[in-house]
């Protein structure tokens, strides 16, 4: 089956479409949090919108996984040895583990400055994810 995803000239074009959609609602929640928790649109309550958010972002990052382990078992060999590979999965764990440190201490009720760093740690590490993904291409 995988052979067939990376021989068919549309599959892996379309898996990369897929897993950039994924990525634009997952990226573009995630600046939208941001904005809140800096204060921007201090009307909105601010777990009200994470939480329609939240749905965008699961589904967001559900087409990135689901499209990132089909194009990874076109060429599983290949990005294995890639030490960029490596990095971008490292920086993605850490970035989880930092939304899972976001929700667990309740930044988003406290709105602090704990809560803003923690942002601005998210954004750089998923920023630093996709420059990663992006220069697998070119190893």
């Amino acid at each position: 089956m995988f052979a067939a995803l990376a021989a068919h000239p549309w599959a892996y074009p379309l898996l990369e479409v897929v897993h950039l959609v994924g990525l634009a609602l997952v990226l573009g929640n995630l600046v939208l949090i941001e904005l809140r928790v800096f204060g921007l649109g201090h009307t909105l309550i601010a777990t009200d919108l994470a939480r329609l958010s939240l749905i965008l972002v699961a589904a967001g990052f559900g087409l990135l996984v689901t499209s990132g382990i089909l194009m990874f078992a076109t060429q599983a060999q290949e990005l294995l040895a890639s030490p960029t590979f490596a990095v971008k999965m490292s920086l993605m764990s850490l970035a989880l583990c930092n939304a899972a440190w976001f929700h667990a201490r309740g930044s988003l009720r406290l709105l602090d400055a704990t809560a803003r760093v923690q942002m601005v740690i998210s954004t750089v590490l998923w920023l630093t994810v996709v420059a990663a993904g992006r220069w697998i291409a070119y190893e």
